[in-house]
């Protein structure tokens, strides 16, 4: 959701479900479930057609709309209104939005009309200027539609990411942070707008200078309210949060005082709330929005009987816990979307839902005028329900083929029928390590020696966490300058000491347990530390899947680092999977490494595929999202690592075990 130029806390890290299938080696999976779970409705109509992903929605004599981050979508709410309406956050709508010194062309939120939901057409955008007491130069993010019976008006929500004294913000013009929620209106969706004189959010002072809690990302459960609807705001930095909000004549205000929290801090973004069958289901997105063709951010969700919840996960963690629970709906798959999140979620004219996101596409991932700005297209996809937990296209997620229309207009019935994604389980035991004795086995070599403390003991393999690390920073005139970084292997700080272990050849899952040994205060930070599994070819090639310290959570990190890439890309990115344990238990980290070969080579770009997946029990498993990477004789490794240099303290990663298997898929039939 940030545009170019603007950047956030290193603290984004986030994937899905997959299904139950109990086996005595492999555990369960837990995810897409049985065939008698899956629940679409197949009453027949007219056949709305096929579609394929991106959605290019027409700019008249004047070509497509590129990039439509953070959409929102709404079907009219006035009587033979049967139209869809699309809006956008503020960005240069493709390549050509730039002026004649590359400098983007920003539109304030990008509107599209549509009949079908997949032929859009650009109409223009909701907004010249910001509000009144908004900066001049404020952008305007994350728009949010609704309507209101009693007014006879939509309401549209918006970011105002630079207020004034007169909208609750900071008096001093040099501060840019002190961000609210404004809101406009209209009588028509597509406008004009008015908005109103006063925010709906007020800027949330963090307390020193210039600091402002992330007033982000509006949502208003339901498409239509009456005098007063139920409200979500908030992001990384602060956490999300429900409120009532009450409308009138000319706007909305929300009651901040009553706000209660419901997600942590330092995960989630990009809320949206839906009602279904007893249950309401918070979406949201974890980690980097915008990290080009390394962009992890992925949509997570948990649900409550209670608007203001607490949601919890299909494993029972609140998203409030700092052991933050999320069962994944949407992630990376390894064909050639990725950041697939933000995502708005709708039922089509026949009843189904579907969900419209913002993804980024690997092989064109920034505007082609500005390499680091990254270019957002929206996608479409059906959203599948198994026994009560929504995943998009029975976890296959974002799909790059000719896929089944939803129901645009009354009468018309989609042909999408539920694909349970196949399970990747263990199958025949290929090697294990179960650290017995006193010492580690001469199968294992170390990267960086002199600086590894581990020791064998009671069956387990303890890794001292690597403190921070001195070394050379030249600089013009000073050329024994210094510098103090974390232990990491992150983007050429590749200074931590990594256990090796030859990996089977082929297709194998490799499988640990591990306990990272941080003190359980979710008030204090002990970032980055973390323990892990990896695939590693060298240390600026690899895949990592983690358990991370990260401010006041705990998460696991499942992240990709490639070089060399292209002038301008990055070179690390990392997603997040299921929660990990509780202080002191085991927590159980997998990776699935496939080889591709033909179409599906083709398609990825590389030459293998890597999943994670994460248990707290070992027997149920959360299914993460797919990195691919082309990685030549990738060894296991073991790391202990990430403090960074303004934490102290003396901690350990334990490891149980490491075990490697024969990879085993179990497809489904349609339903």
């Amino acid at each position: 959701m940030v545009p170019h130029g603007t950047s956030r806390a290193s603290v984004r890290i986030t994937a899905l479900l997959t299904l139950l299938l109990s086996l005595a080696l492999a555990g369960a999976v837990s995810g897409a479930g049985a065939a008698s779970g899956a629940d679409r409705s197949r009453t027949h109509g007219k056949n709305p057609g096929y579609y394929s992903n991106p959605l290019r929605p027409r700019i008249t004599g004047d070509g497509v709309v590129e990039s439509c981050a953070d959409p929102t979508v709404i079907h009219g709410q006035t009587p033979g209104d049967n139209t869809w309406y699309m809006y956008c956050t503020t960005d240069p709508r493709n390549d050509q939005d730039f002026d004649a010194n590359n400098q983007p062309i920003f539109h304030r939120v990008p509107s599209m009309t549509s009949k079908d939901l997949v032929h859009w057409t650009y109409v223009g955008d909701a907004f010249q200027t910001p509000p009144s007491w908004g900066d001049p130069g404020a952008f305007l993010w994350a728009p949010e539609v609704v309507y209101s019976k009693t007014f006879g008006k939509y309401y549209m929500f918006v970011v105002v990411t630079d207020t004034t004294a007169a909208g609750g913000g900071s008096a001093d013009p040099n501060c840019h942070s002190d961000n609210a929620i404004g809101v406009a209106t209209s009588t028509s969706p597509t406008g004009p707008w008015t908005f109103s004189d006063q925010p709906v959010v007020r800027p949330r002072d963090a307390g020193g200078v210039c600091n402002y809690l992330w007033t982000y990302d509006p949502d208003v459960l339901g498409n239509s309210v009456d005098t007063q609807g139920t409200m979500y705001y908030g992001s990384f930095f602060g956490g999300i949060f429900g409120t009532k909000v009450v409308f009138n004549e000319t706007g909305a205000i929300a009651d901040q005082a009553a706000a209660t929290k419901v997600a942590i801090d330092n995960k989630y973004e990009g809320a949206n709330v839906i009602y279904r069958n007893g249950f309401y289901y918070l979406f949201a997105s974890a980690t980097n929005c915008c990290n080009g063709a390394l962009t992890g951010y992925s949509v997570f969700a948990g649900r409550s009987k209670d608007p203001w919840g607490p949601f919890v996960d299909r494993e029972g963690i609140r998203l409030t816990a700092n052991r933050v629970g999320g069962t994944p709906v949407l992630g990376m798959n390894g064909n050639r979307w990725v950041g697939t999140g933000h995502n708005t979620v709708f039922q089509d004219a026949a009843g189904d839902w579907w969900t419209i996101y913002h993804a980024v596409d690997r092989g064109d991932p920034f505007f082609k005028p500005a390499p680091g700005f990254t270019k957002r297209p929206p996608l479409l996809d059906a959203l599948d329900w198994v026994h009560g937990w929504p995943t998009v296209n029975g976890g296959a997620w974002a799909s790059d083929r000719r896929m089944p229309a939803p129901a645009g207009q009354p009468g018309e019935k989609s042909r999408h029928r539920t694909r349970l994604v196949a399970p990747q389980v263990p199958g025949r035991r290929l090697f294990h390590d179960e650290f017995s004795g006193d010492h580690l086995r001469k199968s294992w070599s170390v990267v960086r020696p002199e600086r590894a403390e581990y020791r064998v003991h009671d069956g387990i393999l303890t890794m001292k966490v690597q403190k921070p690390v001195t070394v050379p920073d030249p600089q013009p005139g000073h050329p024994d300058q210094t510098k103090v970084v974390a232990s990491d292997l992150n983007s050429g700080n590749n200074t931590a000491s990594v256990l090796l272990h030859n990996a089977p050849r082929g297709d194998y899952i490799v499988q640990s347990a591990v306990r990272l040994n941080v003190p359980d205060v979710p008030d204090c930070c002990y970032n980055f530390a973390q323990g892990g599994v990896l695939a590693y070819q060298d240390d600026d090639n690899f895949l990592k899947l983690t358990n991370t310290s990260i401010w006041n959570t705990r998460q696991t990190e499942w992240a990709k680092e490639l070089f060399p890439v292209p002038a301008g890309w990055n070179r690390y990115g990392n997603t997040v999977v299921g929660p990990p344990s509780n202080s002191g238990e085991w927590t159980y980290l997998r990776i699935a490494v496939k080889h591709l070969h033909g179409e599906a080579r083709r398609v990825a770009g590389d030459r293998q595929s890597y999943t994670a997946y994460t248990s707290q029990d070992g027997r149920t498993w959360v299914r993460g999202g797919t990195w691919t990477h082309s990685l030549t004789d990738a060894q296991i490794g073991l790391v202990a690592m990430g403090l960074t240099p303004d934490q102290s303290g003396d901690y350990t990663v334990d490891y149980d075990y490491v075990r490697a298997f024969s990879l085993r898929e179990h497809h489904h039939s349609h339903h």
